[in-house]
């Protein structure tokens, strides 16, 4: 009987960790949806909409259909969007390492660095998660990541100070 309890609690623990992994992967897609939105107001608003936009579809696929990331159409979108992010990703942290900036979200380059830097990382915490029940250390590790970025932006919106030094179209979005 113990083996059966044993069984069962590891069968119940994994459809917890599904259930977190989904959520998990919701609120990163609305996370993403946001950020493509407030690009809206932005100069170069196509190019960050389509980075922030592409790991938000992505996101809500993975949390409705959770093997999706086994699939030949989403592993490509998601392969070209990591290496294409990549790429920007290194000429953005050239540049703030570069101009030695120190307060990353003081500068569009540090924020659009920061937002693409964290698509990047959810892309490939999300490959290849279809695979196998998703463990504890990675649903750990997603939680973890899932609340960074609202903390985030919830602090800056609250504490204006912070947003002085923005230029114009940054300080209409949300």
């Amino acid at each position: 009987m113990n083996g059966l309890e044993t069984a069962m609690g590891e069968v119940c623990e994994k459809s917890w960790l599904s259930v977190i992994w989904r959520i998990c992967n919701a609120f990163m897609s609305l996370f993403f949806a946001l950020a493509t939105y407030v690009q809206i107001n932005d100069p170069d608003a196509g190019l960050w909409m389509v980075g922030y936009g592409v790991p938000a579809v992505l996101c809500v696929l993975l949390s409705l259909k959770p093997h999706v990331t086994e699939a030949l159409p989403w592993r490509r979108v998601a392969d070209l969007h990591v290496m294409i992010s990549s790429t920007v990703v290194f000429m953005l942290g050239w540049k703030v390492q570069k101009e030695r900036i120190s307060e990353i979200f003081q500068q569009e380059e540090g924020r659009e660095f920061s937002g693409l830097l964290l698509t990047l990382v959810w892309l490939l915490l999300c490959r290849h998660s279809g695979r196998a029940p998703v463990g504890l250390l990675r649903v750990s590790t997603a939680a973890a990541i899932t609340v960074f970025p609202f903390v985030a932006w919830l602090y800056y919106h609250i504490n204006k100070e912070l947003r002085l030094n923005w230029p114009s179209h940054c300080k209409t979005a949300i």
